[in-house]
C-alpha cells in the first residue's frame, strides 16, 4: 500500500494542530477542567482534536475517527484516524515540554501510519513500520543489550504497582543504569530516536497507543503489550530495543 498521500496529510496535521495548540502552552490564564475519569483537559486538547477532525472529514470523508475528547465516528470504516491532541496534559499545564500530539492511521484496523509531534520542540517523528523519521531525518532505536546499560522510561512510577506487579516492575528498575519518568508519548519519541532504550505504561487508552507502533516498529525497535502480545489493541504497552524487550517482558511478569 502506498502511504506517500497519507504521509503528506499526517504532516499537515501535525502542523496545523501545532499551530492551534503552541500558544495555549505555559499560559498562565489556560483553565484546565478535570473529567470524570480525573483526568485534566483544556481548551487546548479540545480544540486541537475538534481542528484535526475537520480537516479529516474534508479530505477523507470515508475515513472513521477515533479521539480521545469526542469518541469514535465510523470506527468499522477501512481508514481510521486514531487521534490525541495532547497526550501528556498533565506535562502540558503544568509548563513541561513532555507531551505531544498522537497521530495515527489504521488500515484493517491496524496501525500503519502514526506520528508524535512536540509542537513546542517542533519535532515531528513519523513511522510507517518500516521507517521512522525526525524531521525527515531517518532514525533507529539503540542496540543497548542489557539493561545495566539502559535507560528506561516511564510515565508514572506511581502507576506501576497500581496496575501491574508493583515489584517485579521495581525489581525491574533496580537493574537499570538510569531510570527517569520522560513519559507520555515523548518517552517513545527518545526510545525511536536512540536516546533511551525502553519505555512502559502500565494502563493505556486505544489513542495513547495506536501511533506509537509504527513509529516503534520503524526505527527498528519492539512493542508489545505487557505480557508480549500484540500492541493494538492493548491496555498496557512495552517498547524496547531488540535485545532487551525479551528480557524487560520477562522481568515485568515474574
Amino acid at each position: 500500500m502506498d502511504l506517500t498521500p497519507y504521509r503528506s496529510f499526517i504532516t499537515d496535521l501535525a502542523a496545523q494542530s501545532g499551530d492551534f495548540i503552541r500558544p495555549y502552552f505555559a499560559n498562565p490564564d489556560l483553565a484546565v477542567e478535570i473529567k470524570s475519569d480525573a483526568s485534566p483537559v483544556t481548551l487546548a486538547d479540545r480544540g486541537a482534536e475538534e481542528l484535526l477532525r475537520a480537516l479529516i472529514h474534508k479530505k477523507f470523508p470515508a475515513h472513521g475517527i477515533i479521539g480521545e475528547e469526542f469518541g469514535s465516528e465510523n470506527p468499522d470504516a477501512e481508514f481510521v484516524w486514531v487521534i490525541d491532541p495532547i497526550d501528556g496534559t498533565k506535562s502540558f499545564i503544568t509548563g513541561v515540554p513532555l507531551f505531544g500530539t498522537l497521530i495515527a492511521l489504521l488500515h484493517g484496523g491496524q496501525p500503519v501510519l502514526g506520528c508524535i509531534h512536540q509542537p513546542v520542540l517542533r519535532q515531528l517523528m513519523i513511522g510507517d513500520g518500516r521507517t521512522t523519521t525526525l524531521n525527515g531525518r531517518a532514525v533507529r532505536c539503540r542496540t543497548t543489550a542489557r539493561l545495566a546499560d539502559a535507560t528506561v522510561l516511564t510515565s508514572d512510577l506511581a502507576n506501576l504497582a497500581r496496575y501491574q506487579n508493583g515489584p517485579a516492575c521495581d525489581r525491574l528498575l533496580a537493574r537499570a543504569k538510569l531510570v527517569r519518568t520522560w513519559g507520555d508519548c515523548y518517552g517513545y519519541l527518545l526510545v525511536a530516536g536512540g536516546w533511551a532504550d525502553a519505555m512502559f505504561d502500565p494502563i493505556m487508552n486505544p489513542w495513547d497507543i495506536a501511533a506509537l507502533v509504527p513509529v516503534i516498529r520503524g526505527a527498528g525497535g519492539v512493542i508489545t503489550n505487557w505480557s508480549g502480545g500484540s500492541a493494538y489493541p492493548a491496555d498496557a504497552i512495552v517498547a524496547a530495543t531488540p535485545a532487551l524487550h525479551g528480557e524487560i517482558i520477562a522481568a515485568l511478569n515474574a
